[in-house]
């Protein structure tokens, strides 16, 4: 990976850079020697908003996206969402902004049964939050 960045003018700073083992692997080492520095192995980093996961899963960034949605939803509980606004312009306001955070990466999921499952509870807790809080 040096050789082929330097060619390219480049240096890779070993000290940012990370290493991940795809796939359940109990043996690997925390750390792992790459030209004198010591790089750490991690079982998971976000990339571009995404969790990668060495279980090559989406479950963990479902959940994360699931949480980062649910603070969405409660940080606008006091300011739009228990608002006398038409429910319509409340739906909007759902599918436009809170939809976009939840969605963001999620052409690449590989969905089960149970992440389909929890895909529907937040959508029905987003829902029930915005429809209720009058």
């Amino acid at each position: 990976m040096a050789s082929e960045a330097a060619s390219l003018g480049l240096v890779v700073n070993w000290q940012k850079t990370k290493v991940q083992a795809l796939g359940c692997r109990e043996d690997m080492p925390l750390t792992i020697k790459v030209q004198g520095q010591d790089v750490m192995v991690v079982e998971e980093f976000v990339y571009l908003g995404s969790l990668i996961h060495s279980t090559t899963g989406s479950t963990c960034d479902i959940s994360r996206h699931s949480a980062i949605t649910r603070a969405a939803m409660q940080s606008l509980e006091n300011y739009i969402w228990r608002l006398w606004l038409a429910t319509s312009t409340k739906l909007k306001l759902y599918n436009t902004c809170i939809l976009a955070i939840f969605l963001y990466g999620s052409d690449c999921w590989v969905i089960l049964k149970t992440d389909a499952c929890r895909i529907d509870a937040l959508n029905h807790w987003c829902l029930h939050m915005l429809l209720v809080s009058k």
